[in-house]
């Protein structure tokens, strides 16, 4: 079905019980959170992701501000902590939060555990000490969150993209699920910047005439934000070590995800298969750009797409986004697709860019 929601269930399996999620409008806030069901839930302890929904053009700066909330509460935890250590605490407690400081920047379940445990140990101390107070209505902070910031084309190359260039410029430690299907899906198909050049869409209907905005390339000229584009359908576990190191790396992370959508004129069932089709010809590239690595000497930039082993063809002849425009006007058509083609050609040069050997 939806090419979206493989990429929304592993990031919560990974992360759910620490995760805080900011979603922009769009088809992910429609199958996220439409009253009275929605696809997010709790294990056995309570714990799973909490959601918000914004607008189009705040989602960054909404996910932004969970960040600093977090970031804040956890500072004036940590400063009660020190202030504990020189109360009349009794000594498991203090063992406890000498771990929870130890593990102060993990992001590992055992640091869950010690949060756990410390919130057991802090039910039973005496809460006339306003430290105490102050550390049991902040006990929730001990572990590590996870923010993350989802959203589709539409906000992130569009409406939003604004909000998202600032938030991942200010450094800030924030990972952003960008989920690519090329048009505004929710509204009807209209065309953003996403949209490649010769695919019809609402507002679009002669083919789009101008090339598809290359964001990823765009966001690794900053140098310190982690990012990566994948694709589900091509290649799983690139996708898994993809959000693993983006929610490890301290700074801010931004993964683009191939999403294919019923807008494409496909028939979804074969979503996967399509976006196995959309790496095999050279249409959507495999990387991962982690200024980690170049902290340690080493190239930060990693390209993970293989040769093409499909003609380019074999992807827009099965997509009705680019046929539709072949049967009304064919000579507008081919004009376009060998524009797309030297697109393509160049945006995947450009990202190879970026290797240094």
């Amino acid at each position: 079905g939806c090419g979206e929601t493989p990429y929304v269930k592993l990031v919560t399996q990974l992360f759910g019980e620490r995760m805080i999620v900011a979603n922009a409008t769009g088809c992910s806030s429609i199958y996220g959170g439409t009253f009275p069901t929605i696809p997010y839930c709790v294990n056995e302890k309570g714990h799973g992701p909490a959601w918000g929904n914004s607008l189009f053009e705040d989602n960054a700066e909404y996910g932004l501000g969970m960040r600093l909330a977090v970031s804040t509460n956890r500072k004036q935890l940590k400063s009660n902590i020190a202030l504990a250590m020189t109360e009349n605490i009794s000594s498991d407690l203090k063992q406890a939060l000498e771990k929870n400081l130890e593990l102060w920047d993990a992001k590992s379940t055992e640091a869950s555990n010690a949060q756990e445990a410390t919130k057991a140990l802090l039910s039973k101390e005496n809460l006339s000490s306003p430290v105490i107070s102050k550390i049991k209505e902040l006990q929730d902070y001990f572990a590590e969150k996870s923010v993350w910031i989802f959203g589709g084309d539409g906000w992130a190359y569009d409406i939003g993209y604004g909000g998202l260039d600032h938030v991942l410029a200010s450094g800030n430690n924030v990972n952003v699920l960008v989920m690519d299907t090329e048009v505004y899906s929710n509204t009807g198909g209209q065309a953003s910047k996403a949209t490649p050049r010769g695919a019809v869409a609402q507002f679009a209907a002669s083919g789009k005439k101008m090339a598809k905005k290359n964001l990823g390339l765009m966001m690794t000229a900053y140098g310190n934000i982690y990012v990566a584009s994948v694709n589900m359908g091509a290649n799983k576990n690139q996708v898994i070590k993809a959000m693993v190191e983006a929610e490890a790396y301290n700074g801010p992370s931004i993964i683009i995800a191939y999403s294919p959508c019923i807008a494409h004129g496909i028939e979804m069932r074969d979503s996967q298969a399509h976006g196995k089709t959309a790496s095999d010809t050279g249409y959507w590239p495999l990387y991962r750009f982690n200024p980690d690595m170049a902290d340690q000497g080493k190239d930060p930039f990693t390209w993970e797409s293989k040769p093409a082993t499909k003609d380019f063809n074999e992807m827009t002849d099965n997509e009705n986004r680019y046929q539709s425009l072949k049967r009304s006007n064919p000579t507008e058509a081919e004009r376009l697709h060998q524009l797309a083609l030297l697109d393509n050609t160049k945006r995947m040069a450009d990202l190879q860019n970026l290797k240094k050997n």
